[in-house]
């Protein structure tokens, strides 16, 4: 059924379902074996205006290390733009003795080029990894800045659940055409870093 007001159709079934709700369309994928960064660098542009980039069983080479990230609006020459960010972690331990909800304000930034923290440390054990998701709005505007939400669960170096919580933005009105990923420190052993795009 469509909506109708004052005997006026607004939209029919057909536009209702076409109308909202975006839809996820694969764009690319990229598998880490021991590489020191993955690079989207095409296919970031005007087609759609949310990127949603997937995260599957990250794990670092080195113990410790947080999965960041930054932005590029030059193709990948630079990954340099100035971001302000915010981030809070809830966690939980295997021996049920350690929780806790709290911001943490080293690793958030202040009109900073670095890359931005989107995971706690994880471990380099066998079984220890991350995943997650990145969104990231409307990168081709020139007109406002660049909004991102992430959102991370990683097994903690220190037998713990980390559930990460990211937000900022891209302080550029430049199109932003490329994004990077790298841990802390040292390699991605492996994993995978999935791209779409949404209707």
């Amino acid at each position: 059924m469509g909506l109708i007001s004052n005997g006026t159709t607004i939209f029919d079934n057909g536009s209702m379902a076409s109308g909202f709700g975006g839809n996820l369309n694969f764009i690319s994928k990229a598998t880490a074996s021991a590489s020191a960064s993955i690079e989207f660098t095409s296919d970031i542009d005007s087609t759609y205006k949310e990127y949603v980039f997937y995260f599957v069983n990250i794990h670092p080479a080195t113990d410790t290390a947080f999965l960041s990230f930054n932005m590029s609006t030059d193709a990948g020459s630079n990954y340099n733009v100035t971001k302000t960010t915010t981030f809070f972690q809830v966690k939980h331990n295997e021996a049920d003795n350690n929780t806790g909800l709290s911001y943490n304000t080293s690793y958030d930034l202040a009109q900073s080029t670095g890359f931005q923290n989107i995971s706690s440390s994880i471990g380099n054990g066998n079984d220890e990894c991350g995943s997650g998701y990145l969104h990231l709005f409307n990168p081709s505007s020139t007109t406002f800045v660049k909004h991102f939400i992430a959102r991370t669960s990683n097994y903690h170096d220190s037998d713990q659940i980390f559930d990460i919580y990211t937000a900022g933005y891209g302080n550029t009105t430049s199109a932003v055409d490329a994004v990077k990923f790298q841990m802390s420190g040292g390699n991605i052993d492996a994993g995978e870093i999935l791209l779409f795009g949404v209707n």
